[in-house]
């Protein structure tokens, strides 16, 4: 199949699998809409062999077809701790950081701009089913401030760490709790890769997105905990990046780890 004809397979599966008749556009991006949107809204459950085989061959030709970045490729660096500013999804490195929330299950928005979405997405369906499969043993949603590590399929990292972060009310302050709980996140993560023998992990910005905790808070919070971690933990990793997607982030790292 090319691409055009992986993209009508997967799509007419996924409809068909939810008894819909599923109007298909002629535009790419929109047909390419669709199907993330039809993945984004899809329970877990059991999927054909000639279907993970199509999806895997289209999503890994997408990440192959993006601007990857790797450890050597980022020049903001303090030891081991860097700085990168991009798209979190094309990192090649050993895991990267998802801000979930409690059922761990990705998020069922169709086409939703959170760092949840766009991983689950770019990942395939495998990776909300691994989560499931977590989930349904452990029996309960997860703690706060805890996190657990999948394979990350179609991604260019190895793993996927999932950390569910505090969210704050509109309006109101973190708490002193809360700041605990976000320390926590951070400290669960480098303790999973450190379980794992991984060398680099890359962080989002937990909680700074839809769970509205203040940005420069959650940054001066990371950089704290990562710190404390590196210098008195004996660890596997070698690079620990923050990674950034807007400007203003950004600035807020750079001066708190680079003073500038």
């Amino acid at each position: 199949m090319d691409t055009q004809e992986q993209l009508d397979f997967l799509i007419n599966y996924l409809a068909d699998e939810r008894n819909e008749a599923i109007e298909i556009p002629e535009d790419y991006q929109e047909k390419r809409n669709l199907l993330r949107a039809l993945m984004n809204i899809r329970m877990p459950s059991k999927v054909s062999d000639e279907f993970l085989k199509v999806q895997d061959e289209f999503l890994t030709a997408e990440t192959l077809n993006r601007n990857l970045t790797s450890v050597e490729d980022i020049m903001d660096a303090d030891g081991k701790i860097m700085l990168w500013q991009g798209d979190i999804v094309t990192l090649k490195v050993d895991a990267i950081v998802n801000a979930a929330n409690s059922k761990l299950l990705g998020c069922f928005i169709p086409l939703h701009n959170c760092i949840d979405n766009m991983i689950h997405s770019a990942a395939g369906i495998q990776l909300r089913e691994e989560c499931s499969k977590i989930m349904q043993h452990q029996g309960c949603d997860e703690t706060v401030g805890k996190a657990k590590i999948t394979d990350a399929y179609n991604l260019p990292s190895r793993y996927v760490v999932h950390t569910v972060g505090p969210a704050i009310p509109q309006g109101m302050k973190p708490s002193g709790e809360d700041c605990e709980k976000l320390e926590s996140c951070y400290r669960s993560c480098l303790e999973i890769a450190d379980e794992y023998n991984l060398e680099s992990i890359a962080f989002c910005g937990i909680s700074t997105g839809v769970f509205n905790f203040p940005k420069d808070l959650a940054a001066e919070i990371a950089v704290k905990t990562v710190r404390q971690y590196l210098d008195t933990t004996e660890t596997s990793l070698k690079h620990v990046i923050f990674n950034v997607f807007s400007d203003d982030n950004y600035s807020i790292y750079k001066k708190i780890l680079f003073g500038g």
